[in-house]
């Protein structure tokens, strides 16, 4: 007789669920150096916009003609300007005044523009409308907003606010046209609906905190362009008026001097350009870990 066949105990073991959860977006975030960096850099200078007055070491319009066009070292680690102030405290006071700006008109410009995406989205009867008033102004070039702008108004900083937030605005209403047109092909704003939801609940609550991180990312990459935006038509004397200080006012001021004295136009650039770039950065950084496609 043959012997019985002895049963393999090599059996292949079941699979083990990962007990590891994905990172929240936060945490990745956090644990991007560059966006870290960027943010830390951000949040410096407008902790130093913010407490000027404190750490200023002079007047900001205290003239001296005496002390014009000094290079930078000794008493005046910066230099002075053409009309002998402090570059420290013009800094200082002038990253106050473009930061007002950069923000005053991406938070408005981004609320109207959001807005418009979400209604055209929502109610297709307005998307027609809304979308060609955005297609108009997106045929126009920024700069040309705030020429048209300051023939109306004058120059001045509320004109470049006004000017800002109308260059904004198209482009966020598009983004925010596209991001909430996906959400309402979803299951759950049907659903919504079929059991009755308000409508008014169904906009806040289902579509707009939908769209909610793709209209954050990208206002975030837009405070960067209205900051760069903003400082190009100060150069031009659209923005703030002397003696006002504004970091693209004040890179004009210096134009004149650049041959000998270059710090008092490349300081205020330099300052413009860190800031645009930290802007950028972090919103790259945001971008990638609040796309949905990136959480896999």
């Amino acid at each position: 007789m043959s012997e019985p066949v002895a049963m393999s105990s090599d059996r292949p073991a079941a699979p083990v669920e990962s007990t590891v959860r994905p990172l929240s977006p936060w945490r990745r975030l956090l644990r991007d150096k560059v966006a870290v960096a960027a943010g830390a850099f951000l949040v410096l200078v407008v902790l130093a916009a913010i407490f000027a007055p404190l750490l200023a070491p002079a007047d900001p319009y205290d003239n001296n003609i005496r002390l014009r066009l000094k290079p930078p070292g000794g008493d005046f680690v910066l230099g002075t300007d053409t009309q002998g102030r402090d570059m420290v405290t013009r800094l200082l006071y002038g990253t106050r005044t473009t930061l007002v700006i950069g923000v005053s008109a991406v938070l408005m410009g981004g609320f109207i523009g959001a807005l418009m995406g979400i209604m055209a989205a929502y109610y297709r009867r307005l998307e027609n409308l809304l979308m060609r008033i955005v297609d108009i102004l997106l045929s126009f070039p920024s700069i040309l907003f705030g020429l048209a702008i300051a023939a109306l108004l004058g120059p001045g900083v509320d004109t470049l606010i006004v000017a800002l937030t109308v260059s904004a605005i198209p482009s966020v209403a598009r983004v925010t046209r596209g991001a909430a047109t996906v959400v309402m092909q979803q299951d759950y704003l049907e659903a919504g609906r079929a059991v009755g939801v308000r409508e008014r609940v169904l906009i806040w609550r289902y579509l707009t905190l939908n769209c909610l991180s793709t209209i954050l990312v990208y206002l975030t990459l837009q405070f960067g362009q209205t900051i760069l935006l903003g400082a190009a038509l100060s150069f031009l004397g659209l923005g703030a008026q002397p003696p006002i200080a504004e970091l693209g006012t004040m890179a004009a001021e210096g134009r004149n001097f650049l041959s000998f004295r270059p710090h008092v136009a490349t300081i205020p650039s330099v300052a413009i350009f860190l800031i645009v770039l930290a802007a950028n950065l972090l919103g790259d950084a945001m971008r990638d870990v609040l796309d949905p496609r990136m959480r896999q």
